[in-house]
C-alpha cells in the first residue's frame, strides 16, 4: 500500500478555528498541514451525503482532557466479509475506492476513564462530513465519532474533523503490503516500521490492537495534551511486541 500524497506546502491560520482546545495544541497544530490525502486509491466521495442520526450507546461523561488517542483502522481486515454490506458499501464494495488505513476515530483520553457523549449543541452537516469521506469512508462512522468524542472536545464538528485531518497529514503510513509479506511478523515489528517513516515517535506511543485470530485490526496512536506522541497506557498499547501478527491483504 502506497502512502499518502504530499500535502500542500503552507498553513492555514488555524487559530480561531481550533478555539477551545489547549493552547499549547493549537500550536503545534498551526504548524502542521492543512490538506488531507488518504492512504486510499481513487477515492470517490459520494455527490450527496446524508447525516444519519446517532443514539448514544452508554451515558455521558465529561472529564478532563488529559491526552489524545488517533485511531487507525486497517481497511482490508475489516471489509473482509462485508463487501457486499449496504451499511459498508462506500468502504468495502471496491466502487467508491480502495482503501488501506483509514481514521477510525479522534477520542480525547482522561485522567481515571475517557470523556463521551457530551451535549452537542451543534450537529454535523453534510459539508463537515464531505472532506473527512476519504479518511473515514462512512458518514455513520463520522456523524458517531462527532457525537461520541468529538463532542467532548470541540465546540464544532467542522473543528473536530479538521484537527483530524491535521493529525492524519502529520503522519507518513508504511507499507502494509509489503509489511505483510514480511517473515515472522510481529506487533514489535510493525511499531518499528511504523517509527522508521515516522521520526520523532517511539515504539512505546504506538498501539496495535489485533483481532482474536491474530489479524492486524488497528494502530492507536497516543498523545498528550499538546497532541506530541506520548507512551500509551497498557490498554491502548495492545499486542505486546513478540505477538505474531498477519495482515490481510483483501485477496
Amino acid at each position: 500500500m502506497r502512502r499518502h500524497g504530499s500535502p500542500r506546502s503552507g498553513a492555514p491560520n488555524i487559530g480561531k478555528l481550533l478555539r477551545g482546545l489547549p493552547s499549547a495544541a493549537v500550536a503545534l497544530l498551526a504548524l502542521q498541514p492543512a490538506t488531507a490525502l488518504a492512504q486510499a486509491y481513487q477515492c470517490r466521495i459520494p455527490g450527496t451525503l446524508a447525516v444519519p442520526k446517532v443514539t448514544p450507546d452508554g451515558p455521558p461523561r465529561r472529564s478532563a482532557v488529559t491526552g489524545y488517542t488517533l485511531s487507525l483502522s486497517w481497511s482490508p481486515e475489516y471489509c473482509r466479509g462485508r463487501e457486499t454490506r449496504a451499511a459498508d458499501r462506500q468502504q468495502c464494495s471496491g466502487r467508491s475506492g480502495s482503501f488501506g488505513m483509514v481514521v477510525h476515530g479522534l477520542w480525547p483520553e482522561g485522567s481515571r476513564s475517557w470523556p463521551q457523549w457530551c451535549a452537542a449543541g451543534t450537529q454535523p452537516r453534510p459539508q463537515d462530513l464531505k472532506p473527512n469521506m476519504c479518511l473515514s469512508p462512512s458518514a455513520a462512522l463520522l456523524a458517531r465519532q462527532w457525537a461520541k468524542h468529538g463532542s467532548c472536545m470541540a465546540r464544532r464538528p467542522a473543528t473536530y474533523f479538521k484537527v483530524t485531518r491535521i493529525l492524519w497529514d502529520g503522519l507518513a503510513m508504511p507499507d502494509f503490503d509489503r509489511i505483510s509479506r514480511e517473515e515472522g511478523l510481529t506487533a514489535g515489528t510493525i511499531r518499528t516500521r511504523f517509527v522508521d517513516a515516522n521520526p520523532g515517535w517511539k515504539a512505546s506511543a504506538v498501539g496495535v490492537k489485533l483481532n482474536s485470530r491474530g489479524w492486524l485490526e488497528e494502530l492507536r496512536l497516543c498523545y498528550d495534551k499538546r497532541f506530541m506522541p506520548k507512551a500509551c497506557e497498557r490498554g491502548r498499547l495492545g499486542a505486546r511486541d513478540k505477538a505474531s501478527v498477519k495482515i490481510w491483504r483483501g485477496l
